[in-house]
C-alpha cells in the first residue's frame, strides 16, 4: 500500500524543513508528501523551495491565509495513494509513528485510523488543564452525536483510507474541520474507526501553538451543526 502525507502549514519557519526531513525518513513502500503553506508570512514559503524539485514532494500556496480547513481540502484533492494521513507542520506529532498509526489499514481491520494522545504509554508532553479539560469535554459532546467512544476527537493524526476520504467535502476552513471530519466519518454505513495510541510534543503560546480559546466555542457548534443539523 502506499501513503499520501498532507502536511498543512501557517508560519511553521522554525519547523518546516525539519519536520519534512523527517516524514523523508520514515521507511514506507510508496510515499508523497503535499505541503499546503496557508499563506505564511514568516518564511515558510521561502523554506519549502528548497524541496521544490523533490519528485515526491508536492508544494501549493494560498496567497491569504485561510484555515487548517481549507488547507486539508486543497491538499486532499491531489492525495493519490492508498493511505492518506494528516500531519501538522509542527513537532508535536512524531513522523515514526505512521508505522502503527498506519497498521490497522494495512492489516485490513480499519477503514479511519485516530491518534490518541490519552491511551496507550507513549509520553506525552504536561501542559495546560484548561486546554486539556476543553479537549476532553468536545469529544465527549462528539461522541454522545456519533455514539462512538473516542479518547481524543481533536487529534491532529486522522488517517484514512483514501476511498472514505473520496466520500467526504470538507465545508469547514479553519479548526472546526476536526469535529466535522469525525461527524462525517460517522455517517459512513459500517465504517470501522480505530484509536492508536500516540506520544505528544505539545508546545506552548509561546512557541507558536495557534489553537486558542475561541476555538473550543467553533467546535462545539460544529459538533452540533454536522451531527444533528443535517
Amino acid at each position: 500500500m502506499t501513503l499520501s502525507v498532507i502536511i498543512p502549514a501557517y508560519n511553521e519557519a522554525a519547523t518546516i524543513a525539519t519536520l519534512i526531513e523527517r516524514v523523508q525518513a520514515v521507511p514506507f513502500f510508496e510515499k508523497e508528501i503535499i505541503v499546503v503553506d496557508d499563506g505564511s508570512t514568516d518564511g515558510t514559503w521561502g523554506l519549502l523551495q528548497a524541496f521544490a524539485n523533490v519528485p515526491n514532494i508536492t508544494l501549493l500556496r494560498h496567497e491569504r491565509n485561510q484555515g487548517k480547513g481549507a488547507a486539508l481540502r486543497d491538499g486532499f484533492a491531489r492525495a493519490a495513494n492508498d493511505i492518506v494521513i494528516i500531519q501538522d507542520a509542527d513537532l508535536e506529532y512524531d513522523p515514526s509513528e505512521y508505522p502503527k498509526l498506519i497498521q490497522p489499514i494495512v492489516e485490513g481491520h480499519a477503514d479511519v485510523v485516530f491518534g490518541s494522545r490519552f491511551i496507550g504509554g507513549a509520553s506525552r508532553r504536561v501542559l495546560y488543564f484548561w486546554h486539556a479539560l476543553g479537549n476532553r469535554f468536545v469529544t465527549v459532546l462528539s461522541n454522545m452525536c456519533t455514539n462512538f467512544d473516542l479518547t481524543d476527537m481533536e487529534t491532529g493524526y486522522k488517517v484514512f483510507r483514501r476511498e472514505v476520504l473520496e466520500r467526504i467535502t470538507i465545508e469547514e476552513d479553519r479548526f472546526g474541520v476536526e469535529p466535522e471530519l469525525t461527524a462525517k466519518v460517522a455517517r459512513i454505513d459500517d465504517i470501522r474507526l480505530f484509536e492508536v495510541g500516540i506520544s505528544y510534543a505539545g508546545r506552548t503560546y509561546e512557541q507558536g501553538k495557534k489553537i486558542r480559546w475561541h476555538d473550543g466555542l467553533k467546535a462545539v457548534w460544529c459538533i452540533l451543526k454536522y451531527n444533528l443539523m443535517r
